[in-house]
């Protein structure tokens, strides 16, 4: 079942033109997808009964082009379970097991957004759509892009979203050299308290000539209120693995470590769904 660079390239083609419903707010097919949170905060208030009640109804009702998917944290635990229907975009909260059927038979059959579900800012303005709160409009995301787009569990998704992509280029067209090089102009630094030049980090260890060589992620997360690493863990995992590979290259290192606390067992389950996923392929 290996994997060639030139066969991932494909699954990436293929695969985004089924997942563009998923960003492209002009998609005009009849397809629907369902992305139910499931990160901790969302799962702890009932959103795997939620995944389950889609897939029953959908099922019951014999309903064809309507997908339920399971993503990583879309960021706003406070207003979860958080429900996002697509192509619409369409922005539910606060959403219950038993608000399932009403969801499927008004906004799925009958094309009618279910109003009382749709999200309220603090001020309580109603939003259709996530990225129209003020919370999400001053963000960027890039460590967290995918997280809330993609299923985590599935790495043919991680690919259709130019995952992999950064590691084909290392290993194919880099030397290690150039890696640490364009990780230095970068400016990208350690996110604890030091801020230390990751660039500079990874030089001191390639120039060690010797020795058994590791790279470590610390997951760990021991200051209070931190669950930035707990989220993409949870919501793109694969992203993890592939930076810790292009880090391996770069400094010589051929084994790794991921260190995180079990009290984050969703990210650890992901985890080894996604290192038994990469290495099938």
């Amino acid at each position: 079942m290996k994997k060639t660079f030139e066969e991932i390239n494909e699954i990436r083609k293929e695969k985004r033109k089924e997942l563009d419903i998923r960003v492209n707010n002009n998609f005009k097919g009849k397809e629907k997808h369902i992305l139910v949170c499931h990160g901790t905060g969302c799962t702890s208030s009932k959103s795997s009964e939620i995944l389950k009640r889609f897939n029953e109804l959908i099922k019951e009702k014999e309903l064809e082009n309507v997908r339920v998917i399971k993503t990583g944290c879309f960021g706003l635990c406070s207003k979860g379970p958080i429900v996002i229907i697509r192509p619409e975009d369409t922005f539910y909260s606060m959403v219950t097991p038993e608000d399932c059927e009403e969801m499927i038979e008004s906004h799925i059959i009958n094309g009618k957004i279910v109003e009382r579900l749709l999200c309220k800012d603090i001020d309580g303005t109603v939003v259709n759509k996530l990225d129209e709160l003020p919370f999400y409009q001053k963000q960027m995301r890039i460590a967290l892009k995918n997280c809330g787009v993609i299923n985590p569990e599935e790495i043919d998704e991680y690919i259709a979203f130019d995952g992999f992509k950064a590691l084909e280029k290392v290993l194919t067209t880099m030397t290690p050299d150039q890696v640490i090089e364009e990780i230095s102009k970068s400016g990208l630094r350690g996110r604890g308290g030091a801020g230390f030049p990751t660039g500079k980090k990874w030089s001191f260890v390639r120039q060690e000539p010797e020795g058994q060589k590791y790279v470590i992620c610390n997951a760990d997360e021991g200051d209070p209120g931190a669950f930035m690493d707990r989220s993409i863990l949870e919501g793109d995992p694969h992203s993890v693995i592939e930076a810790m590979a292009i880090a391996a290259y770069s400094i010589g290192a051929n084994q790794g470590y991921i260190y995180v606390r079990a009290e984050y067992p969703i990210a650890v389950e992901r985890l080894k769904i996604a290192i038994k996923q990469e290495r099938d392929y």
